[in-house]
């Protein structure tokens, strides 16, 4: 969100004058669409990760801001929680060498960062959850002490106007509730985005909404939460229900969750804009000086901050983003579904399987979405969430006689393997990446497949391996997750480590 909000609270005035600027940031929106006046394709491409920090123990260690003071580096920032922080990479041109630059820029950020953090007790940790927080870890008083955050928190407290409820029923139930949005905090994911023109914006939207299950089933990377073994991607059923300001009522009559996969395939890149001011309430109604349609009408480009505000405080999985660079504003699409880790290696081979996807399906003349019914992409990304790498997903069939739009299940490694990696590859060839990173590493997501194994499975094979040779469960999940930093740092691929705490 990058905005600085101010302490003090909002008034009806507020409220009003806000939404009458999310109206006419829309306007200001139609019209910079309407005149073609947006960047030109520069094939760009950006990384956010968001990090844990954890001590020697295997414990979360609350101290970002210690630690943040020591990496002394604007490429990483403050998170939700005081355990958290987000690694920032400055966006690349989707081509070449590409993916092994980011892979040394990245491991060689980290690893510094993950030095300095270790001078004071704590650590470096690339996971989707951290498997040893507890309850009491996520409470008020762990939030990152940024008035945005603060600011946050008591908007969203405030709009559900009673404690927020956790129940995820998995291999295991966890049933909890908490005061305060906290428990978003243990949600830490990957970022990819990519910058595109208006023309081409709801076909890489749309297909990567497709594919947004398959992304899941080889990069599942959070099977636990509280001591409990949930789903094999636990992020999104938590961040759905740690984010939910709808009380019981609201629920029951339907009301869209802020946490949202969507309901419907789009033809314009408009389309998400005005639903997320249609259908949400704003939450943060802070207003600039800025008249939108002034601007245009003296020929310059608008930063519509208001609408850019309210678009983060919506958590699609894959997000519409509006920004300004160099004067020129630009569109992207902000991939949200992958979860952190475990290794760079591993972070880079999600990235290539993503990006060369999303290429080869959105430049398909018969389109994935024509074929395949939003309401099965969403009931998809939910079995892959569940079952991570033993998931079986629904998908059109290929070939003429398949029967026009007819689906059919299939396992999930099976058809990563057998369509959606030849895809993959065809995708990056077309984005003009190099062939030995490209082999390197789809060859990897080829692995995970071929042995079915990822960043959750080998969590819990780990974990009741460590039962079954006697610990309780608080001290197998502390030996997991100390055997998995220690995996993590030698920077092999998750698929090559040995299952088992080592100890």
């Amino acid at each position: 969100m990058g905005e600085k909000v101010v302490a003090a609270g909002f008034d009806l005035s507020d409220r009003q004058r806000h939404r009458g600027k999310l109206r006419q940031c829309l306007e200001g929106l139609s019209r910079l669409l309407e005149d073609k006046c947006f960047d030109r394709p520069k094939n760009l491409m950006g990384l956010e990760i968001e990090l844990n920090l954890a001590g020697a123990d295997g414990a979360p260690r609350m101290m970002n801001a210690e630690v943040l003071e020591r990496i002394a580096s604007r490429d990483f920032q403050t998170e939700l929680g005081q355990f958290n922080l987000e690694v920032n990479i400055v966006p690349h041109r989707l081509r070449g060498r590409v993916l092994d630059r980011l892979a040394e820029e990245l491991g060689t950020g980290l690893a510094y960062a993950d030095r300095r953090a270790q001078e004071i007790g704590a650590g470096i940790v690339m996971i989707g959850i951290l498997p040893t927080l507890a309850a009491q870890d996520l409470v008020p008083g762990n939030l990152s002490d940024v008035d945005r955050y603060m600011r946050l928190n008591d908007e969203m407290v405030a709009a559900r106007g009673e404690n927020f409820t956790i129940d995820i029923d998995g291999v295991e139930r966890l049933t909890c509730t908490s005061r305060s949005i906290a428990p978003e905090s243990a949600c830490t994911s990957v970022q990819l985005h990519l910058q595109v023109t208006p023309g081409r914006f709801a076909a890489v939207w749309n297909a990567a909404q497709a594919i947004a299950a398959a992304q899941i089933v080889v990069g599942a990377n959070s099977p636990f939460l509280f001591g409990r073994e949930l789903w094999r991607e636990s992020r999104p059923p938590l961040f759905v229900q740690s984010t939910d300001t709808r009380p019981p009522e609201l629920k029951a009559q339907g009301v869209r969750p802020r946490t949202w996969f969507g309901e419907r395939w789009i033809t314009d890149a408009f389309d998400l804009f005005e639903e997320n001011v249609r259908y949400f309430p704003p939450l943060l109604p802070i207003c600039g000086d800025q008249d939108p349609m002034r601007v245009l009408d003296a020929g310059g480009v608008p930063s519509l901050q208001e609408l850019v505000l309210h678009n983060g405080t919506v958590y699609r999985w894959n997000r519409p983003v509006y920004d300004v660079a160099d004067g020129v504003p630009h569109l992207r699409v902000e991939n949200r579904v992958l979860p952190a880790g475990p290794t760079v290696t591993d972070v880079m081979a999600n990235t290539a399987f993503y990006y060369g996807l999303v290429r080869a399906l959105a430049e398909e003349t018969r389109p994935v979405w024509a074929r395949l019914p939003f309401a099965v992409a969403a009931d998809n990304f939910e079995a892959a969430c569940r079952h991570g790498i033993d998931a079986a997903l629904r998908w059109p069939r290929r070939g003429r006689g398949a029967g026009g739009t007819g689906l059919v299940q299939v396992p999930a490694v099976q058809l990563v393997r057998e369509e959606l990696l030849p895809l993959a590859a065809a995708g990056l060839d077309a984005w003009g990446v190099e062939p030995a990173d490209r082999d390197r590493y789809l060859g990897i997501i080829e692995e995970r497949c071929r042995r079915r194994i990822n960043g959750a499975s080998w969590q819990a094979a780990t974990y009741h391996e460590a039962l079954t040779a006697g610990l309780e469960r608080d001290a197998a999940l502390a030996a997991t997750t100390r055997r998995y930093c220690e995996l993590a740092r030698t920077g092999e691929p998750v698929h090559t480590w040995p299952v088992g705490t080592g100890y």
